[in-house]
């Protein structure tokens, strides 16, 4: 297992020889509106921040050949097509997802107009994101924006940023996105996707007291204790790999760690002294991620890393430059969509297409707060768009809404059924289409919920979240050393990851390749090795949310 931890938001990336002449002198013209955001919720703006604070811009070069990318990764991960699993290289990746020459030349000339030069700067592997670290006086200018202090009033978060940035007329065509401008997502304090299970809850697993176990219809037997307490040995009965023993080499998972949450190596030797003692004294190796730590103080395990031990594009930068990847990778942190920029969150959405095109299978927890907030109150919820218009409207979230990765919801109890102490994450995208695996399935269930339910609530059209579910509640843990119960689609998402990374043992044994990116095969021929979930519903926004049902539903579907 490999983790991989964060800390901040600073670029070390390598430097990259100019592109050489450049085709004629730079010549500024008027500036022109590039994005303009309304603040969400919860931001009041501030003061203003020094001149010479220092920030560090992102700046992401189109990619003219991105479909061509798309293609190639929906061919290789459709077990009906003859490509199925010929998954492309670094080198292939990188070469589809270039800038044009003439975007390279005019960006290198405009940031030469403001005295940069290639040495103030550096270049993702690809040259499709250019870092550079700069006075905030300078990001004004060459921005033509005004950036201030902006304070959340709850959390008390403090982040600079603006509503509004604008380019040379000249130079719009040939950058897509520049942050952080208009991003105010809580990328430092994410709403966390884990919740503790307390006493006060118990009565509602009491119906489970004295059960019998099961025996299901695979001829495994599913203790009764499994309705009440997840643990190792409840994964392998409810999903069917008992016994399994995996010995394939060059099989690995990655599990993303962000916020200072940290995997306390104590916690999990304690872990592996309970539920799998021939573990023991085994590790996992940590990578660190632009000066991410991994603090061994038991004080300060996390709550979230303990499960799996943002934004996106420094991680994704640092994974993609590497040659050998994980080939499973489970991500339990995410923001709600509306507070990403869609330029942004569609330029990191086709950095996770580039991994799946290399064969590495992306998992996102769905979130737990049903459709948007949990509640399903009308007179409390907190479901409203920060487009100006402020009405209420379901809240997918990001990244588990890019049609490029794998979503996973939340399920409790056997038979299972929609987890419900809190709810799992779903509904529909509002930046990113259907994808075309998902048309049938998806497309199925809007046409059988009809037109006026939750009418202007959500996108009909959008991708759907979440594609699977696992077991997300009541998880038997260690955290700073006690043994602890938790739940939230944190803990379904990992799960699923280790089932993953079995069935790659299996492939990689029998000289296949890795599964890679899992959603054309889930809505296929992946189906008949799940159960689906028909029992529940996923809360939020002043409504009960969206019912499971035979079939895809955006809830929890199959488990």
């Amino acid at each position: 297992m490999i983790v991989f931890s964060f800390r901040g938001f600073l670029c070390l990336l390598p430097l990259f020889l100019s592109t050489g002449s450049y085709a004629a002198p730079y010549l500024p013209s008027t500036h022109k509106v590039k994005e303009t955001v309304q603040p969400p919720h919860g931001w009041v703006k501030g003061g203003v921040p020094p001149a010479n604070h220092t920030i560090v811009l992102r700046i992401g070069l189109p990619q003219p050949d991105f479909n061509l990318l798309e293609k190639h990764l929906y061919e290789i991960s459709d077990p009906f097509h003859s490509r199925y699993g010929q998954h492309l290289s670094k080198e292939q990746v990188e070469e589809l997802v270039a800038p044009h020459p003439n975007s390279l030349d005019v960006v290198n000339q405009w940031l030469a107009f403001h005295g940069l030069t290639e040495s103030d700067f550096a270049r993702s592997p690809a040259k499709d994101w250019v870092t550079l670290t700069i006075p905030i006086s300078l990001a004004e200018k060459m921005l033509d924006t005004k950036y201030n202090v902006w304070i959340h009033h709850s959390s008390g978060d403090q982040i600079v940023r603006t509503t509004r940035y604008s380019l040379p007329e000249n130079v719009h065509d040939h950058i897509d996105v520049i942050q952080p401008t208009t991003m105010f997502a809580q990328l430092k304090k994410m709403r966390s996707t884990s919740l503790f299970a307390d006493e006060t809850d118990s009565a509602q697993f009491s119906e489970f007291n004295g059960a019998a176990s099961v025996l299901t219809t695979d001829g495994v037997t599913i203790d009764a204790s499994c309705n009440t307490t997840i643990t190792l040995k409840c994964l392998q009965q409810l999903y069917n790999f008992v016994d399994y023993k995996p010995t394939a080499k060059g099989n690995s998972i990655g599990i993303t760690g962000y916020l200072e949450e940290y995997a306390n190596i104590q916690d999990l030797q304690s872990f592996y002294a309970v539920q799998l003692p021939e573990a023991a004294n085994s590790s996992y190796i940590y990578h660190s991620v632009k000066g991410g730590q991994n603090s061994q103080n038991l004080s300060e395990s996390g709550a979230e890393a303990a499960l799996d031990v943002q934004p996106y594009a420094d991680w994704l930068e640092y994974v993609l430059s590497h040659g050998k990847i994980p080939l499973t990778i489970s991500t339990s942190y995410g923001d709600d969509e509306q507070t990403v920029p869609k330029s942004y969150a569609q330029r990191v959405c086709s950095s996770f297409a580039q991994l799946g095109a290399r064969g590495t299978t992306l998992l996102f927890s769905s979130g737990d707060w049903g459709v948007g907030d949990n509640d399903p109150n009308p007179e409390t919820q907190q479901c409203f768009t920060n487009d100006g218009r402020n009405i209420t409207r379901f809240i997918p979230l990001f990244p588990a809404s890019c049609p490029y990765v794998t979503s996973v919801g939340g399920t409790v109890h056997y038979p299972e059924e929609a987890v419900s102490r809190f709810f799992s994450g779903g509904g529909f995208s509002d930046y990113f289409h259907r994808p075309w695996y998902q048309e049938k399935a998806a497309g199925d269930y809007v046409k059988a919920l009809g037109k006026e339910t939750y009418k202007d609530l959500y996108n009909p059209k959008g991708r759907g979240i979440p594609d699977v579910a696992a077991q997300s509640d009541r998880y038997s843990i260690f955290l700073a050393g006690v043994p602890r119960l938790i739940g939230g689609t944190s803990a379904s998402a990992p799960a699923f990851a280790g089932i993953v990374a079995l069935l790659n043992d299996v492939r990689l044994n029998n000289k296949l390749p890795p599964l890679g990116f899992l959603n054309p095969l889930l809505y296929t021929k992946g189906l008949d090795g799940f159960n689906d979930i028909t029992i529940g519903h996923n809360s939020g926004c002043g409504t009960t949310g969206f019912n499971a049902t035979v079939g895809w539903d955006p809830g929890v579907y199959i488990g």
